[in-house]
């Protein structure tokens, strides 16, 4: 009788904005997430805001039919110091969960909060202490650059933690 191929587990994180998206893929393999790949969706601050949402859309797109997530992990919009800004960072969510809905991927939303209290153990970690642990974790030696991706690769591995207690909860 022939093995019954399991799916692979892949999480997408994103820490969204609009003019740097960040982006990071993890896998599990053998129990143990593993990074695949990460990085940034910048657009080009010289095309109208409308055309930034559109290249946000375009390139997410060429990253999930790439990389295949199977569910994908996106930071909320908590707190912001300009009110413009926060609107087409909103804006840029929007277009953000639209296309991983088109794709039919399961999307978990969590705070910046959330992230650092999973990744750390401490809900107001310094950034710093969020992307080292993360590079630990994953056995990067090199800073990650932009900080947009180490932070998008905490959120998907906050994904991953909690997906495995769903599951948990699911078998009792």
């Amino acid at each position: 009788m022939p093995e019954r191929t399991k799916k692979v587990e892949r999480i997408l994180g994103i820490d969204p904005g609009f003019g740097r998206t960040g982006f990071g893929v993890i896998e599990n393999r053998s129990g143990e997430w593993k990074a695949v790949c990460y990085g940034c969706i910048e657009t080009f601050p010289e095309n109208c805001f409308v055309d930034r949402l559109e290249e946000l859309h375009n390139e997410l797109t060429k990253i999930i039919k790439k990389y295949q997530p199977t569910r994908a992990g996106v930071e909320e919009l908590f707190f912001f110091k300009n009110e413009k800004t926060a609107i087409k960072v909103g804006e840029a969510r929007g277009v953000i969960l639209l296309t991983l809905r088109q794709f039919k991927i399961e999307i978990d939303e969590f705070t910046p909060l959330q992230v650092k209290q999973a990744i750390t153990g401490y809900g107001k970690a310094e950034k710093c202490q969020v992307e080292k642990l993360i590079q630990m974790q994953f056995g990067i030696k090199k800073r990650i650059k932009p900080d947009d991706a180490a932070d998008a690769l905490a959120v998907a591995l906050t994904c991953g933690a909690g997906l495995k207690l769903k599951k948990k909860m699911q078998n009792r």
